[in-house]
């Protein structure tokens, strides 16, 4: 499966607020609903609420794609996003609030580096990975 580089960009920046949101006001539910965005969207791409705004409502606006990149690494970053923002999530909503905090910190700044740079931790991990596999075999 082949995606609009631009998708991920754009649900990195929406992301970002959220965290930022979550990191200003503490609230563990908000983390939470995050964590269920990062899930939907690891299981299918396609099918993630922000990218389904982008499709549907930015997209159309800029044009067709100039660059598409393979959904696996976005899969394996969206998996990365749900572990640290699930655990701030458990963090805020068990009454410790610093580890929500550190955890919810963590994600806004892989989301933010990839919203504002395109470098995302999470594929790079994936390609990482995937490179150290390969040699062992």
């Amino acid at each position: 499966m082949q995606l609009d580089a631009r998708g991920p960009r754009f649900a990195a920046a929406v992301t970002s607020v959220v965290l930022v949101v979550v990191l200003a006001t503490g609230w563990g539910w908000l983390a939470a609903a995050q964590a269920v965005v990062f899930a939907i969207t690891a299981a299918d791409p396609r099918r993630g609420p922000y990218g389904l705004l982008f499709r549907g409502l930015v997209a159309p606006r800029l044009g067709p794609p100039t660059e598409l990149e393979d959904a696996a690494p976005v899969r394996f970053a969206q998996l990365v996003g749900l572990v640290f923002v699930g655990v701030a999530a458990v963090g805020y909503l068990a009454g410790a609030p610093a580890v929500g905090l550190v955890f919810a910190a963590f994600g806004l700044l892989a989301a933010f580096l990839n919203a504002a740079f395109g470098l995302c931790l999470g594929c790079e991990a994936y390609l990482a990975i995937r490179r150290l596999t390969a040699r062992r075999a």
